[in-house]
């Protein structure tokens, strides 16, 4: 019998693997129609043929991908609807997005014969597959990009004449604004559209086909075994396993759902507060869209808007992720140590981590079943570091998948699975690829009209020309953004505002962009919208509030990570420079970690007073502080504040303890 039927059941003998079978990545695809299916399916091969062996113009390959892809949605929201209003607005909507991405590849040329004037026909095209764009967007992702599209189209065509000063713009007719968004690559099909259509299409592709070939199965045991051993080891189950999901997965939300089903009742039955657990779960799920190498769709973006080579960005990317994950280690610890939970023993179970000959077996097993995740991995990293370009890279990792996962036990990926792969690819690509699509309308609007140059210049104003009032400003935008945007939009609106500013006043290229970046991830965790972290709290069972609270809390990292970036050679130094900055940041996050947890050590004792927190949180102030002098001061009150409370306090297995629990 071959894996196809049941790709990702659980094979580990722990008693934590047992009580929660690994969810099958491919039960999305099965619940579909399978006409539906096949439809995905081939639109997964139309990508991977038109990114490796076709060479269709970049217009035409944008346009089909908003009919294949947006049609797909459609049908997709019709089959899942349970209105028949909505049922009937799904496939009329798939129907307008095919029939306007396939009208432009001739209209193109009836275009240019007839000297640039638009038609009836062509009026009718562009409008309608606007606006089933921003409705189908609307359904899918909120309503905040295609309302910010319609403001933006209002005022390109006549509300700017009303504004004064640097936002002051006269305004376009209608047929120049509908030729700009719909016949060029300045609107709907710009380079967000070719983003979507090139490199996050291919690396979901790539994404999927590594989840229905079991990685989500390694990355637990992986976790289990590296954690099995510590006290608290779910939460750090939690920690790893997305920050490993994160390098195949590009959505938090999705990793949320899919390590969040597993890890969250198991640090629930472990002792941790269900707030916790969510909140926990949640931010590590953030985290993993900064893990390279994938980085959800932030690292073909910058490659996108930078120039510069994806290989660098995500070089750069690497040391920074690993300290947001260092810091939610410590929050693991912080909680741990103050909670009567069980022994490491008893909430290991005797998996593949364990002793004796059954132990190095289940070990032996869950390597070679991670085989099918680690070669692919290699071959992907191999052939960018070769010079190829990421989409190659993707297809060649898809190859690398489905040839990899026949050394896994009980047989490799079938026509059956790589069919459910080709599927699950297209159906994760379609709120990405909308997103994408409408936000290339709102930028096109902002460029045309010079409106994003004027809010440049307005950040610059406000903030006297002083970098840190400027870095406030933008993490304040940023904060206001993510109550409303998912992070995609929230990185591109800020980019396209910020970026200019911050180069003025002194950030390089690479450093403004990884900054944005990360600070737009906040979207996730920013009550009261934080989808992840709601997410989370309904596999938890507590209140959503309180779950994005904590997820806020223990997402700290995203704020003060990137102040490195400009503060310190961390981002555009040389490799010496940028591991002699991490050294006093991890020391730094740690601090501030503790600060905020209130004590690291003991089981049960009550949290450190108000003077010690405060001391520690001065610690990691100094730490974060440019100067060798502040961060030795930083690093020796650190010090000092740790060998107190090891004198003080016991160790943290002299709390209280749970007994009788798994």
């Amino acid at each position: 019998m071959t894996r196809d039927s049941d790709p990702t059941a659980s094979t580990s003998t722990g008693s934590n693997a047992a009580l929660l079978p690994v969810p099958d990545p491919a039960d999305a695809v099965r619940r579909l129609p399978a006409w539906l299916a096949c439809y995905g399916a081939a639109i997964a091969l139309f990508h991977l043929w038109a990114n490796t062996l076709g060479t269709l113009p970049t217009l035409w390959l944008n346009s089909l991908h908003l009919g294949l892809v947006g049609s797909f949605g459609g049908l997709l929201l019709a089959c899942e609807a349970r209105s028949a209003g909505v049922r009937a607005a799904g496939w009329a909507a798939a129907l307008v997005l095919l029939a306007g991405g396939i009208y432009l590849l001739p209209a193109e040329e009836w275009l240019h014969r007839r000297g640039v004037r638009l038609v009836a026909g062509d009026f009718i095209a562009a409008a309608a597959t606007i606006v089933a764009a921003w409705w189908l967007c609307a359904r899918r992702t909120g309503w905040v990009i295609p309302l910010l599209g319609l403001l933006v189209s209002a005022y390109v065509l006549g509300l700017g004449r009303y504004l004064d000063g640097v936002l002051h713009f006269r305004g376009l007719g209608p047929e120049r604004l509908l030729y700009r968004y719909y016949f060029s690559e300045e609107g709907l099909f710009g380079f967000t559209a070719t983003i979507s259509a090139t490199f996050v299409f291919l690396f979901l592709l790539f994404s999927a086909f590594l989840l229905r070939s079991g990685a989500g199965e390694f990355i637990l045991q992986l976790a289990r075994a590296a954690t099995r051993n510590l006290r608290g080891g779910p939460g750090y189950v939690a920690v790893v396993s997305s920050a490993l999901t994160g390098t195949v997965s590009g959505s938090a939300i999705a990793n949320t759902v899919s390590t969040g089903s597993i890890t969250i009742p198991m640090m629930k039955r472990a002792g941790f507060p269900p707030a916790f657990a969510a909140g926990l779960e949640t931010a590590a799920s953030v985290g993993g869209q900064l893990m390279p190498p994938i980085m959800g769709a932030g690292a073909f973006l910058m490659a996108q808007y930078t120039g510069l080579p994806y290989l660098t960005i995500i070089g750069a990317a690497l040391l920074p992720a690993l300290l947001y994950f260092l810091s939610l280690m410590v929050a693991v610890r912080c909680q741990a140590a103050r909670l009567p939970l069980p022994s490491p023993d008893m909430t290991a179970g005797a998996g593949p981590a364990g002793g004796g000959a059954s132990a190095a077996g289940g070990r032996a097993r869950m390597w070679r079943q991670g085989l099918a995740f680690l070669l692919p991995l290699a071959v992907v990293i191999g052939v960018l570091v070769a010079g190829f370009t990421p989409t190659f890279a993707a297809g060649t990792g898809i190859a690398a998948v489905i040839a990899a996962s026949w050394f896994r036990p009980g047989g490799g990926m079938g026509w059956r699975a790589i069919g459910e792969a080709l599927a699950l690819g297209t159906r994760n690509a379609v709120p990405t690829a909308l997103l994408l699509l409408c936000t290339g309308i709102v930028i096109g609007g902002l460029n045309m009209t010079g409106a994003a140059v004027g809010l440049s210049q307005m950040v610059i104003a406000w903030s006297g020309g002083w970098l840190p009032a400027a870095l406030v400003l933008t993490a304040l935008a940023s904060l206001v953004l993510g109550m409303g945007l998912p992070v995609t939009a929230a990185y591109v609106m800020l980019a396209v505002v910020a970026v200019p500013a911050l180069e003025e006043l002194g950030l390089s290229l690479l450093a403004a962009h990884l900054l944005l970046f990360w600070w737009s991830q906040d979207s996730n965790v920013t009550p009261p919208v934080c989808l992840a972290a709601f997410a989370a709290a309904g596999i938890a069972e507590c209140r959503p509030l309180r779950a994005g609270l904590q997820a806020w809390r223990l997402a700290k990292a995203l704020y003060l990570v990137p102040l490195l970036f400009v503060f310190t050679p961390l981002i555009d130094g040389t490799p010496g420079e940028r591991l002699l900055a991490a050294v006093p940041a991890a020391i730094g996050l740690t601090a501030f970690t503790v600060a905020l947890a209130g004590g690291w050590r003991a089981a049960g004792d009550k949290p450190l007073p108000v003077i010690a927190r405060l001391a520690w949180a001065a610690a990691g102030v100094a730490l974060f502080t440019p100067g060798s002098g502040w961060q030795l001061a930083g690093t020796g009150l650190a010090v000092l504040l740790a060998t107190h409370e090891f004198r003080r306090r016991p160790a943290c297995g002299g709390g209280a303890t749970v007994t009788g629990r798994a």
